[in-house]
């Protein structure tokens, strides 16, 4: 192939030179280029190219001007001024060479005069390794041999066959790649004649031949591949298969080649006079073998033919040999029961020797009740709930449809009960993208009795949401590590357990690891902030399996006051495998924060997850309150403890307490204003007596008339003229003394006059009515009292003690109301509540005189 494409290049640059040529020389109008001594030399020969201008073909008008210039392709090698130009080239490379001559005039325009080929080349060498062969007893004779170097020169090659009676057969070929020739002619395969071959090479610069090949018909034929193969096992076994095929008449040896179908090598069987048959011995049970024959007709002489076709089958099944590998793991469901889960591998094709159709599993218990559990699966694993109770032995072994493989044995013990037995000291360290070199410590003094290692590798959180089958590899007790090649991932979490058995005993070391791992792709997902008594709750889902790139080893939760630029606390947990909650307890109360999360791997940390916002709400609590209040009543308790501090609260306290919150309306009989007024308090009790006892006269009494008595030095009191009785009735009446109308009449004064004195009394005085706290029904007039209307108790007393001194009313008056200025009044009640009650006339009636003791009255 890699000739004719070079043939193909090379004539495509000799016809594209072709017509570059033709297109500027223009036949050589102008002149001629002559090349001394052939435009075909040798590899490293010389020639001599002139160039020489036809007459009147030079510049206009003198030939002075001439200027003749020499390229080789289109680099200038050669000018002179004239009508010629010589020059000798030297130095030429392989292959076909141009020369151009060019008229250059003052105008400094080219103009092409002719041009030539210069094709080098080399004489051939002489053909090596001539053979020939016939395919098959009536094929053509077909002669092959080696050409050598490209001589850069068309070549021809010729072909000759002597045979006997001088008969001769030649055949010749053109070109640079021809290295093969089929004469065309056939021997009889009974001939034991001589023939002879010989090649010859010859081109431009000379001429080679080969040595003469000398042969007979057994020398050169080559028989035809053998042709349909079949193959039969004797008794559907593979202990026997027949291997059967046709050939043809003259073959006397056969080689066969068979391999299964997934193997590069071959193994050879040579077959003599097989006639079509060979028996095969060692093939593998329930095996794709592929199979081929090849022929020969002579022991010494001739050519092995070509391969057969393929030929591929399988071999019968066998009783499968070997024992299965089998793990197991046990989980505590209750305190009655446990869960046992059996794993284990597929028997490798030569130990299976056929299809397993199903795997038998037994559990047995041996000591106790002695119950025994059979199952049949096609899976390679089972799952059994037992009691914990006992002891307990596995056995499980393979079918196919010749029969089963030996039972495995095991005995379900603790895998990491005892402690001893556990290694140290383990560590994966990543091979590569998908291999992990697993390394371990022997369990110190227990190195002795160790039996075995098992190392046991899971994905830690499998993409498709289902616990992964385990993984394992048993090693011998002087392995301290395993290369872990087989189902190892990049950017996958896996759990590793290295156990180390002796006896029925078993200790195991845990560890995690990854051949690659990455920052996660995402953050966790907070999905839950509760509260508790010592802070606050956070849960999140598990980050993907898919986005976690790896073995995650911390997670990171951060938070914030709402709206704060300062830098968020943190909080760094350590990865654990189940529990996806952690608390916090420095969160304040009522402050709103913001918080989220982050997962690191060995590589770096995640992008932050989602964002919640929390308030943690103010509650009272005890602790927060116990303390201090024990610290307040002990306090309390010590300083009311001490009496000079209870009086002076006490004193506090009543000087506090407002007005109308006291037990008792004091007496207004005791007053010292009544003292010194025995005749008006005298007549006021007999008015009063009187109005009493006249309650029933009318309904609407006229108004009752009371003079005013005036007394030396005394104040006098105005009229009554109606009042409310302490049990809530009415009491109305009227009544005239005699002594009141003569006193009035012995000293009458103008009205006028007496309606002034009498304003200046009522704005001093206004009469209450009640009931003293003695009195009774029976004798209410007994039991009132006379009290000026404006008075209120206080603590100090009624009325100043030295009234007796007073000179007139109206000091009186003034030093009434700068005591009512100095008083300083408690009552919740405004001042402004008790009016005084003022009269056009000179009298005071008892409709209006509101007296409101309804409420004192007990």
């Amino acid at each position: 192939m890699a000739y004719v494409l070079r043939a193909c290049s090379q004539a495509l640059v000799f016809v594209i030179v072709s017509l570059l040529v033709k297109a500027e020389i223009e036949v050589c109008k102008k002149g001629d280029v002559t090349v001394s001594p052939s435009h075909v030399i040798s590899l490293g020969s010389s020639v001599n190219i002139s160039c020489s201008l036809k007459p009147n073909q030079g510049c206009f008008p003198h030939s002075s001007f001439n200027q003749l210039i020499l390229y080789q392709v289109k680099n200038r090698i050669n000018s002179r001024h004239g009508d010629s130009l010589s020059s000798q080239i030297t130095g030429l490379t392989l292959g076909t060479t141009l020369f151009v001559c060019k008229l250059a005039c003052r105008g400094n325009t080219e103009i092409s005069i002719c041009g030539a080929e210069i094709l080098v080349g080399v004489v051939p060498e002489q053909p090596q390794n001539l053979s020939c062969i016939q395919n098959g007893g009536h094929g053509t004779v077909v002669c092959t041999w080696e050409r050598g170097h490209d001589t850069h020169l068309f070549t021809k090659y010729t072909l000759k066959l002597n045979g006997p009676k001088n008969l001769t057969w030649q055949k010749h070929c053109n070109g640079n790649y021809c290295d093969h020739l089929d004469i065309g002619i056939n021997i009889p395969e009974s001939s034991e004649s001589t023939y002879v071959a010989q090649v010859t090479a010859i081109n431009s610069l000379g001429s080679a031949s080969s040595f003469p090949s000398v042969f007979t018909f057994f020398d050169i034929v080559r028989p035809l591949p053998p042709w349909d193969i079949r193959i039969r096992f004797v008794n559907a076994s593979v202990s026997k298969c027949i291997l059967q095929w046709k050939d043809e008449e003259l073959v006397q040896l056969n080689r066969l080649r068979y391999r299964p179908i997934n193997n590069t090598s071959w193994n050879m069987v040579n077959a003599t006079n097989a006639k079509g048959r060979h028996d095969l011995l060692d093939l593998k049970p329930f095996t794709v073998y592929e199979f081929q024959i090849s022929s020969k007709i002579h022991l010494y002489k001739g050519s092995w033919s070509d391969w057969s076709e393929s030929l591929s089958t399988q071999t019968p099944e066998e009783e499968p040999t070997g024992i299965l590998d089998v793990w197991y793991m046990k989980q505590y469901i209750d305190y009655n029961t446990q869960q046992i889960s059996l794993f284990w591998k597929n028997l490798s094709v030569s130990e299976a020797r056929g299809k397993i159709l199903h795997y038998w599993v037994t559990l047995h218990e041996v000591t106790g009740r002695k119950i025994t559990l059979e199952n049949i699966t096609e899976n390679t694993s089972w799952t059994w709930i037992i009691p914990r109770i006992g002891n307990w032995t596995v056995t499980v072994s393979a079918a196919n449809s010749k029969g089963s493989s030996l039972p495995t044995h095991i005995n379900i013990t603790d895998l990491c009960g005892a402690e001893l037995l556990a290694p140290h000291q383990v560590s994966a360290n990543p091979e590569g993208l998908d291999n992990l070199m697993v390394s371990w410590e022997p369990p110190g003094k227990a190195v002795p009795a160790i039996q075995e290692y098992v190392v046991e590798w899971r994905e830690a959180h499998p993409r498709g949401g289902t616990e992964s089958p385990p993984n394992w590899l048993r090693r011998p007790p002087n392995h301290t590590s395993t290369l872990i090649s087989e189902n190892i991932k990049p950017y996958i979490c896996y759990e590793f357990y290295v156990h180390a058995f002796s006896g029925n005993q078993g200790g195991c070391s845990f560890f995690r690891a990854d051949s690659k791992d990455k920052a996660p792709l995402s953050g966790p997902h907070i999905i839950a902030i509760t509260v508790e008594k010592r802070g606050v709750l956070i849960s999140w889902n598990r980050i993907p399996a898919q986005e976690q790139m790896g073995c995650i080893l911390h997670y990171r939760i951060y938070w914030k006051e709402q709206n704060s630029d300062s830098q968020p606390q943190l909080c760094e947990i350590p990865y654990r495998a189940s529990p996806n909650s952690h608390p916090i307890a420095s969160l304040q109360p009522r402050v709103t924060y913001i918080l989220w999360m982050t997962a690191l791997t060995a590589a770096g940390e995640s992008p932050q997850g989602n964002e919640r916002e929390f308030c943690l709400q103010g509650k009272a609590n005890w602790s927060t309150f116990v303390a201090p209040s024990i610290c307040i009543a002990i306090i309390t308790v010590g300083i009311f403890s001490t009496r000079s501090f209870r009086q002076k609260a006490a004193v506090l306290l009543s000087a506090l307490r407002p007005q109308w919150c006291s037990r008792e309306i004091p007496d207004p009989a005791k007053s010292m204003l009544v003292k010194k007024c025995p005749i008006a308090e005298e007549k006021m009790l007999l008015h009063l007596d009187k109005l009493l006892t006249s309650r029933s006269i009318a309904e609407e009494p006229e108004p009752l008339v009371i003079n005013e008595v005036l007394y030396e030095g005394a104040p006098a009191f105005r009229p009554i003229h109606r009042s409310n009785w302490s049990g809530g009735q009415e009491v109305q009446g009227h009544y005239t003394s005699e002594e009141d109308t003569g006193y009035s009449a012995s000293r009458p004064s103008p009205p006028r006059a007496l309606t002034t004195e009498t304003q200046q009394l009522v704005d001093l005085y206004k009469v209450l009515g009640c009931r003293g706290p003695n009195s009774k029904l029976g004798n209410p007039a007994s039991s009132l009292m006379v009290l000026p209307v404006d008075y209120l108790p206080t603590q100090e007393g009624y009325l100043p003690s030295n009234i007796d001194s007073l000179p007139s009313q109206e000091p009186i008056i003034d030093s009434l109301e700068e005591l009512e200025h100095q008083h300083i009044s408690l009552s919740i009640f405004p001042s402004s509540s008790f009016h005084p009650l003022n009269s056009s006339y000179g009298e005071l009636t008892l409709d209006q005189l509101k007296m409101g003791c309804d409420s004192f009255m007990l």
